[in-house]
């Protein structure tokens, strides 16, 4: 099966929708493929508090339904299926395998597949997932106001989110696997100047206990073995993310981590037609509202674009991208 069409936006969550709403707002008529997970990692996550518009809060899921709606509302074709393959040219049109089965012609694509965070591979963190366990302390430490709970992990994002912790929490339980922390010498002294943070050093993780939430989590001693308990409500994970940029590295630009490398100041790769938005792009924020923000900017590019190359169909746009 070969299909031409003029905006490809590959991967959902609030990157790619949002830029399916502005898209086809703009008359473009976006066709989406959603990856393995239509709605990305807000479908794993329970409460969403900050994002403007929900004053009462909603659960992801909830959330990225209504984002698909709206996206359907203005004409964006949603499919299932996934990015298996791409040959990204020099010059539009681009190709794009969908399952390895479905190949596709794009003159523009929209890169929005996320990164994901790097777990433990313990079965009580994924059991525990969103009822205790989180891998977002800026998303999730509020709900642990004046309460003990643990972060694992030793770079830079760790000691920020301990630190950001420690604002909220009673005590933050650090873990470091090694009696050092990979994260830069100002951080490391920020952390360890912090009265209400407490450093495990050569210690892991050995199971996180609690039958329907988190009650405390077990750590070992890499160099004793012994084992001890600490009670916590929050079990915060920060080993770091991965973005899912491995099928189109052939083409793209992306850093030593894999985050796709943007032109500063908007969306745009080193490809001809190729934009890049959300947490694939972005290591520093990582929030459903600036990924929203970049899919906003993504699909105003990709009409800019369209328009210059004269690619945009004669079809009757539902409203005004600068509304």
């Amino acid at each position: 099966m070969n299909e031409k069409i003029h905006c490809l936006i590959i991967g959902s969550g609030p990157a790619g929708y949002t830029a399916a709403i502005y898209a086809a707002r703009a008359g473009l008529k976006p066709i989406m493929y959603t990856g393995l997970q239509q709605g990305g990692q807000l479908m794993n996550t329970t409460d969403v508090e900050n994002y403007p518009g929900y004053p009462k809060g909603i659960l992801g899921p909830e959330m990225m339904n209504d984002f698909k709606e709206q996206a359907e509302r203005f004409g964006t074709d949603i499919r299932f299926g996934m990015a298996t393959k791409v040959q990204f040219n020099e010059h539009p049109p681009h190709k794009v395998w969908i399952d390895d089965t479905i190949e596709l012609e794009a003159d523009a694509v929209i890169l929005a597949t996320g990164a994901e965070a790097k777990w433990l591979g313990l079965d009580s963190e994924k059991r525990l997932n969103g009822s205790g366990v989180s891998a977002c302390a800026v998303c999730d430490g509020f709900f642990y106001k004046n309460q003990e709970v643990a972060i694992v992990g030793a770079g830079d994002t760790a000691a920020e989110e301990a630190l950001y912790l420690s604002k909220i929490c009673s005590t933050v339980h650090m873990i470091v696997r090694r009696d050092v922390m990979r994260a830069s010498k100002v951080m490391q002294e920020r952390v360890l100047a912090t009265p209400n943070i407490k450093v495990y050093w050569n210690s892991q993780t050995d199971e996180i206990l609690g039958e329907h939430v988190v009650e405390a989590v077990r750590i070992k001693n890499c160099n004793t073995h012994e084992k001890t308990e600490i009670p916590v409500k929050g079990f915060f994970v920060a080993i770091g993310h991965k973005p899912n940029s491995d099928v189109f590295k052939e083409y793209i630009h992306t850093d030593d981590q894999g985050y796709v490398i943007t032109v500063p100041g908007s969306t745009e790769t080193n490809v001809e037609g190729v934009f890049a938005c959300g947490d694939l792009q972005d290591k520093v924020y990582r929030q459903a509202v600036t990924a929203a923000g970049t899919g906003c900017m993504a699909a105003l590019e990709t009409e800019r674009y369209l328009s210059a190359k004269e690619h945009v169909p004669h079809v009757e746009a539902t409203g005004s991208l600068s509304k």
